[in-house]
């Protein structure tokens, strides 16, 4: 949760944050590197999703940490899994427009 409020909040400290959340379309001209940090933080908001609300009580359920029955305690174990390997995913694509931003494009 942290890291969502400190990128959002440096977003709005240096000026983009309208421009990256509409992906550079907010602006008169569209801007790459908006875009490509826009699309590094819309992956990392639903990866936070994804842990948070799907992956961690699933979790939850699968440790035995909140009480169910063992057929929902498979299926919950199923679901983390899945919802973390896709986790693993999608973060190989942010970092690559987190760093894209940065180096391929300028965000001013």
């Amino acid at each position: 949760m942290l890291t969502i409020i400190t990128g959002l909040g440096l977003a709005m400290a240096n000026g983009y944050i309208v421009e990256a959340i509409s992906l550079g379309l907010a602006g008169t001209e569209p801007d790459n590197g908006h875009r490509m940090i826009g699309i590094g933080m819309w992956l990392g908001a639903i990866m936070w999703f994804n842990v948070w609300f799907i992956i961690w009580p699933n979790q939850k359920r699968a440790l035995g940490i909140v009480d169910a029955d063992a057929d929902s305690k498979a299926a919950s174990a199923r679901t983390a899994m899945l919802f973390s390997r896709t986790n693993t995913l999608l973060s190989i694509p942010m970092l690559f427009a987190m760093v894209a931003a940065q180096n391929l494009y300028s965000v001013s």
